[in-house]
């Protein structure tokens, strides 16, 4: 996966939690099972960039 489609399904991923709060209240089981899936999500982005970075400075 891209960054850039990374960064897209994020983007959708935190779409789908704000409108599921809205929904459901803050604290409901599937507004937290939402959050964790976009927390994994930012956690693989930010182990993608780090590994990038670290890539790019050993060149």
């Amino acid at each position: 996966m891209t960054k850039t489609e990374m960064l897209a399904t994020i983007e959708q991923k935190r779409a789908e939690l704000i409108d599921i709060v809205l929904k459901n209240g803050l604290s409901s089981s599937i507004s937290i099972k939402h959050s964790q899936e976009l927390d994994a999500l930012l956690n693989q982005y930010n182990n993608y960039s780090n590994f990038r970075q670290k890539s790019l400075s050993n060149t």
